[in-house]
């Protein structure tokens, strides 16, 4: 049996506030193409299919016709929910679903009920554990003693354990879960599930079982042989540089075989830019990057004045602009020893410099002596009113 394991698809997320729809949909119908090129059984989507717990009727619009195109394309789907998604909602019609070849695992009580699926070695046993919020998990689990993530998963793997040692022969099995395993490598994208300060558990939590297809964590990265991420398939921040891929996951009569590695499509490129504005706007070794998601960061002394539209006549997909001007080493100073000695006026032209890279003008300046004169007049009582 062949595995395609995905995640964390996030639809209806934006970028620095820009609209990634068409993007989605383009590297969500590549998986279709995919199911097809490699003659995948069975595609398995560990979490966050949507990015927020009500996705607009876009967004519902690009994941459904994900999911159809992957359908008519010969695999079957197994889904867990993740903790972007709203687990009620994604598991709605889940038995109507199932009939059709979409199985939707967002329930504790579905947890050891596995989707069972044959190949011509026997069964596989596709067991789903939707994001589990530790303190409503507990108790829905039946163990009020249990802490945090590790406690909880703890117990759903205990069910699942139970569960595949009732089963006759050699059932080989597989997990889908959304969380945090200790010792992968966390982006700038996901969302922190952190509860009392611990959201990792240790691997050794899923041992037991052929293969783990994790989500939660956006680079593609492996932690055992077993145990991977899939990451997302677009990127969401600038720090996932690592092309996005899925993993082909190949079970045979004793468990796993073999695990490889696909690449996706990259709809749109992310680069990073840095330097003096009127540098970036005209030389020519950023011609390369003008049709990139750009981040840029401007080292002008003087902050320019409408620098993201101007950025935008050249690059118009810049999307995030930093300003952090070249002024050599720095000097950190205490409260006290910055004001030692210098006047009212002084200190307010020198906050103006510091904060703009720029002293103030003469009629900045008589304003701010102008502001300082009126504070200093005004009535004690009025002051601490205002």
């Amino acid at each position: 049996m062949r595995l395609l394991h995905t995640s964390d698809w996030h639809v209806g997320r934006t970028f620095h506030g820009t609209d990634l729809l068409a993007e989605q949909e383009a590297v969500l119908d590549h998986l279709a193409a995919v199911v097809v090129d490699e003659a995948v059984d069975v595609v398995l989507v560990a979490g966050d299919v949507y990015d927020r717990a009500v996705p607009s009727a876009e967004a519902v619009r690009v994941a459904g016709g994900a999911l159809s195109r992957i359908r008519d394309a010969g695999a079957q789907l197994v889904i867990t929910s993740g903790n972007h998604d709203s687990a009620a909602r994604l598991g709605a019609f889940a038995d109507f679903a199932a009939r059709g070849g979409l199985h939707l695992r967002t329930t504790v009580a579905a947890i050891d009920r596995p989707v069972v699926l044959d190949d011509e070695h026997g069964p596989v046993a596709v067991y789903g554990i939707p994001y589990l919020e530790p303190e409503p998990a507990r108790h829905a689990l039946g163990v009020p003693e249990a802490r945090g993530h590790t406690g909880v998963l703890t117990e759903a793997m205990r069910r699942i354990g139970a569960d595949l040692a009732s089963r006759p022969g050699r059932t080989r099995s597989v997990v889908l879960a959304h969380a945090f395993v200790t010792g992968a490598a966390p982006s700038e994208s996901e969302r922190t599930i952190a509860v009392g300060g611990v959201e990792q558990v240790p691997a050794s939590v899923f041992n037991g079982v052929d293969y783990v297809a994790l989500g939660h964590l956006h680079r593609p990265q492996r932690v055992t042989e077993h145990l991977r991420y899939a990451g997302s398939p677009l990127a969401y921040s600038f720090s996932e540089t690592a092309r996005k891929s899925v993993w082909l996951v190949d079970l045979d009569a004793d468990g796993l075989a073999e695990v490889r590695r696909r690449e996706l499509p990259v709809p749109r490129r992310l680069a990073t830019v840095t330097g003096p504005l009127e540098h970036l706007l005209r030389a020519p070794e950023y011609d390369d990057v003008v049709d990139c998601y750009l981040s840029v960061t401007l080292t002008d002394r003087v902050r320019p004045v409408d620098a993201m539209r101007r950025l935008r006549e050249r690059f118009p997909y810049a999307v995030h602009l930093d300003w952090r001007p070249e002024t050599g080493a720095e000097t950190v100073l205490r409260y006290a020893e910055a004001v030692r000695g210098r006047s009212d006026i002084e200190i307010a032209s020198s906050f103006l410099t510091d904060c703009r890279g720029a002293p103030p003008t003469e009629r900045e300046h008589a304003l701010l002596a102008t502001a300082l004169e009126a504070a200093g007049k005004a009535d004690p009582g009025e002051r601490d009113r205002e």
